[in-house]
């Protein structure tokens, strides 16, 4: 149901029973999924790509061109998955040549004034709460939190099911299933809370904790503590995940527990 009001591009493609309140503005080369509904005063831009029963709330700004210099108007897209909700005045800007897109996954809650740059990949079932931040080329696994005012530095990698706590500024890989804090943000515990919530039993939670323990507080380096993990903790998806995890990273992990 298009508002009056509304300025819809005859070249974008909108499902039937999609909702767009007046003053939004959908540009063309856009493509809107079954149920979603756009807010007043919402701008949806060429390349954008949204999904089903999505929600974006007044003021958001969706598939504007990255703010860098580099780009010469390459055909890029920017994603929303299915079920996803944007806040006001969110702004997602679509990808460059690197990637080619910006891809927002399924079920994720990005909250007011949130940033989410060109090239960046976020997973599933996110939660990032206002103000944060990410900058270009990030990836961005399932089940992440990001607390208020997280501003996440360029080329990042955080985890599957990690939670980074509020004002935290990343520089580093944040490896999956951990919770990240203090300046400089470092490891603090992993994300049992999260974990249980999403139904990891007691058994695997110790088993993550055990490996982290390895990692972080045994006063190995980082290819000392892999090894280790290797050859002493039970070969299941988790430790290879973590594994993979370490070895992949271009920036490497953050650090263990920071003294002053």
């Amino acid at each position: 149901m298009n508002q009056p009001l509304a300025y819809v591009h005859p070249g974008a493609k909108i499902a039937k029973n999609v909702v767009i309140e007046p003053f939004a503005t959908i540009h063309n080369d856009v493509i809107i999924g079954e149920g979603t509904w756009i807010g007043s005063n919402v701008t949806i831009m060429e390349g954008a790509r949204i999904g089903k029963n999505c929600n974006i709330f007044p003021g958001a700004v969706i598939s504007a061109i990255p703010q860098d210099l580099k780009f010469q108007d390459e055909e890029t897209t920017a994603h929303i998955g299915d079920n996803t909700t944007i806040r006001e005045y969110v702004t997602v800007n679509r990808g460059t040549i690197d990637r080619g897109k910006t891809i927002i996954g399924k079920n994720c809650l990005i909250m007011a004034y949130c940033h989410i740059a060109h090239d960046c990949f976020v997973g599933d079932n996110c939660i990032f709460s206002n103000n944060s931040t990410l900058a270009g080329h990030i990836t961005v696994g399932d089940y992440v939190i990001l607390a208020g005012m997280t501003a996440v530095h360029q080329f990042c990698t955080i985890g599957n099911h990690a939670f980074v706590t509020g004002g935290s500024l990343v520089r580093k890989d944040v490896p999956p299933y951990v919770k990240a804090a203090r300046e400089p943000l470092s490891y603090a515990g992993i994300n049992s809370i999260g974990l249980r919530r999403r139904g990891f039993a007691s058994e695997k939670i110790r088993e993550i904790q055990n490996i982290y323990r390895i990692l972080y507080q045994k006063n190995y380096n980082n290819t000392q503590a892999s090894r280790i993990i290797e050859a002493e903790m039970e070969a299941t998806p988790e430790r290879d995940e973590i594994l993979q995890f370490i070895k992949n990273s271009k920036r490497g992990i953050m650090k263990g527990y920071f003294s002053n």
